[in-house]
């Protein structure tokens, strides 16, 4: 009897160790939504302050990767994320990353193209993500910008490569001695910024914003509408100089008709009925 007992007790811990070897953890999608070629375009043509702008008044959280610069002052970049994580250094890290051109980071390369943009996720802002020889093959396939909260190698190679590429910094340092590329097309945290595979990333001489695909056309509506209201305040301002502040700073979705903006804004053709940008009429 008792040793019937331990044979249904080993059978049962077998059935439950099999069970939780088999079991899957809970997970989210990586990816928050699409955003088409024309929305993106419109993204792409707002400036960076405009997006941070859209977004913090919508209350998320900040959007700006803030140790991202541009190589050159004159790069700019838009596309759709395609992501990379790196993860540090370890021995079984290294012997059980895919080989070659199976590599995480060559999977994220052959997803590039003129509308993406490659974010590497990396262990720290001087490690290096790559350099001349591995992003030759981003030149080939015409991407649209690199964005790293790490370093890159072979500066000058990289500027003539024409493609747009913010970093932390730059750095003469082997990345493999510190970190490997693990994940192609994960959720990932880049200087403390949750980017996910397919959200607009949009970088200018100020840095680089985020703008989440779930929110993205809301995003583009609000920061639109505050960069006309601004081009207006400013052509005001020139014409009539004086203290900005009749007018400005002001909070999109609180202006007031009746104060010097909205009569501003009025002899402008922007009243309640066209613009979200006024008291009452936000529609995020």
């Amino acid at each position: 009897m008792l040793s019937a007992s331990r044979s249904l007790l080993s059978l049962s811990t077998r059935r439950a160790a099999a069970s939780l070897s088999a079991r899957t953890f809970a997970q989210g999608p990586s990816s928050g939504g699409e955003i088409s070629d024309e929305l993106l375009a419109k993204l792409g043509s707002l400036s960076t302050q405009a997006l941070v702008d859209g977004l913090w008044v919508m209350g998320w959280p900040s959007a700006q990767i803030d140790n991202a610069r541009p190589l050159s002052p004159t790069m700019r970049c838009v596309g759709r994320a395609v992501t990379l994580n790196f993860v540090p250094v370890r021995p079984d890290i290294a012997q059980d990353k895919p080989p070659g051109g199976e590599s995480p980071e060559y999977e994220a390369f052959e997803k590039c193209g003129p509308n993406e943009v490659l974010v590497m996720s990396s262990c720290g802002p001087e490690e290096s993500v790559g350099g001349d020889i591995k992003f030759l093959r981003l030149k080939q396939l015409g991407l649209g910008g690199l964005v790293t909260d790490g370093s890159v190698r072979d500066t000058d190679e990289i500027i003539d490569y024409g493609f747009p590429c913010f970093a932390h910094g730059t750095t003469a340092r082997q990345g493999p001695a510190a970190m490997q590329p693990w994940e192609c097309n994960g959720v990932v945290s880049v200087s403390g910024v949750t980017v996910r595979p397919g959200d607009a990333i949009v970088g200018d001489q100020d840095g680089v914003v985020v703008v989440p695909a779930k929110v993205a056309e809301t995003v583009y509506g609000i920061a639109h509408g505050r960069e006309v209201i601004e081009g207006i305040v400013k052509e005001e301002l020139v014409k009539n100089p004086g203290p900005p502040g009749k007018f400005y700073p002001f909070m999109s979705g609180k202006v007031k008709p009746e104060s010097p903006l909205g009569q501003l804004l009025k002899t402008h053709g922007i009243t309640p009925e066209n613009s979200n940008q006024f008291e009452g009429t936000a529609d995020w």
